[in-house]
């Protein structure tokens, strides 16, 4: 497929982050970009803002002319998208070229070096450290990104043709699609089990994933995941930081290299699963050739990802956190992290569970995690492309958690409920819409104190 023949690129779920960011990049080498949505988000109204047309009725009437020739327009959709999507229906039956975001990726970044970021847990954070890292070093980069990196406000950074960074998706074997230059693998969890139906087959995934990069030399791996590669970790591996120090809310470290000892390293996300981030890119940027010292003056000025550890109030007496922990293991993060920086205060967790299949196939890991928290509140499951399974309800993981200052609050009443609390950390956590209550929970927050 030839791209420079598209002058039309139409979207099917272009509020999705990853999908968004495939948006702006089309938008910014010249294409006509569109799109349709199930709902408006912020992301969405920013779209618009840069000259993006969305819609959010699923009707054909609603494409725009220059969409329904299928001669010069590609379609893009999400595997978030129903079976019986009528727009989705009408491009298929008409014969319009019809790719999956991972597919466009692939062709995109089949001609450039691609860096590709792949794992259960931590590829946006590291696909967007290593995307700066390599931008602030004056290289022809673009990356795609499943987040907003706060030094940039977007999911897209640069616009190169020499030089691409993707995040290599496991959902739906997405990553098999790309053609990896250099890549990592941050972790390999259980996940998606409604796809992959067991852990053995999600393995056996990202082998083949690992498989598609030909140098071992040049895949990274976070230390103790059974793949062959150059390990990477905090106190351990072939790249490794040491002498670690917290100064000023600010990690300071060394990294022991196979070829060097880089020292007083600075970077400002918390949690040791952010430190092993920044060494997968760190590690990734070395063996492209990027000079130490403009490494480590990218990882001091990267600035974080929002919903990822995102600081929303910082000040005396009062912390607020938002995070997009997901997964049992991302809410430990979560609590390390949180634990290690404010080990006196009272903090609250507010947690939104993400799917009731992930709900139902992890829940005595989220009672768990959830229950090393002093104070816990569950929100009702946020569904995404799921009908509710019987059974499967927040209440019920409710019951499964052991910390007896645990609570169950309607959406409706959360804001109330924060108005009362004499909390004085509280970290939102889900995948869900909880991140677009982050605004109005902020206010809330800011009056109150």
């Amino acid at each position: 497929m030839d791209l420079n023949q598209i002058h039309n690129v139409y979207f099917v779920g272009i509020g999705g982050i990853g999908m968004s960011a495939l948006a702006r990049y089309f938008k910014f080498i010249g294409k006509n970009v569109a799109g349709y949505d199930r709902t408006p988000t912020h992301l969405t109204d920013e779209l618009k803002a840069e000259g993006i047309a969305i819609h959010f009725e699923d009707k054909v009437e609603l494409i725009g002319l220059p969409y329904l020739n299928k001669d010069n327009t590609l379609v893009v959709v999400t595997p978030a998208v129903p079976k019986n999507h009528i727009q989705w229906n009408y491009f298929l039956q008409n014969d319009f070229v019809v790719k999956k975001r991972a597919e466009v990726l692939g062709i995109i970044t089949k001609d450039t070096f691609c860096f590709a970021v792949a794992g259960t847990h931590g590829k946006t954070t590291t696909s967007s450290i290593l995307g700066h890292i390599l931008y602030e070093s004056g290289l022809d980069v673009t990356a795609f990104l499943g987040g907003i990196v706060e030094n940039y406000n977007s999911n897209l950074i640069g616009s190169g043709k020499t030089v691409t960074v993707v995040e290599a998706d496991e959902f739906d074997r997405s990553f098999l699609h790309l053609h990896p230059d250099i890549a990592c693998v941050t972790s390999m969890d259980a996940d998606h089990l409604d796809i992959y139906g067991d852990t053995a087959s999600i393995e056996a995934s990202f082998r083949e994933f690992a498989d598609k990069v030909s140098d071992k030399k040049h895949l990274f791996v976070t230390n103790g995941l059974p793949l062959e590669g150059i390990t990477v970790g905090v106190h351990e591996g072939e790249f490794s930081a040491s002498n670690i120090r917290i100064e000023n809310s600010w990690y300071v470290f060394d990294v022991v290299t196979p070829h060097e000892t880089i020292t007083d390293l600075r970077f400002a996300l918390p949690g040791h699963h952010n430190l092993t981030n920044a060494l997968l890119a760190l590690a990734m940027a070395k063996t492209y050739g990027v000079a130490t010292d403009d490494i480590k003056k990218a990882l001091e000025s990267f600035k974080g990802v929002k919903r990822r550890f995102s600081y929303q109030i910082k000040k005396e007496g009062l912390v607020y956190i938002d995070d997009y922990a997901h997964h049992p293991t991302e809410i430990n993060a979560v609590y390390q992290a949180v634990s290690e920086l404010y080990p006196n205060e009272k903090v609250l967790a507010i947690f939104q569970p993400h799917l009731f299949s992930r709900t139902r196939d992890f829940a005595d890991g989220f009672a768990k995690s959830l229950s090393a928290f002093e104070n816990v509140v569950l929100l009702d499951i946020y569904p995404a492309r799921e009908l509710p399974m019987e059974g499967i309800t927040s209440k019920w993981l409710l019951q499964k958690i052991e910390n007896p200052k645990k609570k169950l609050v309607s959406k409706t009443d959360l804001l109330p409920f924060l108005k009362m609390t004499d909390a004085t950390v509280i970290v939102t956590i889900g995948a869900g819409d909880i991140g677009e209550m982050v605004p109005e929970i902020k206010k809330i927050l800011d009056e109150k104190n």
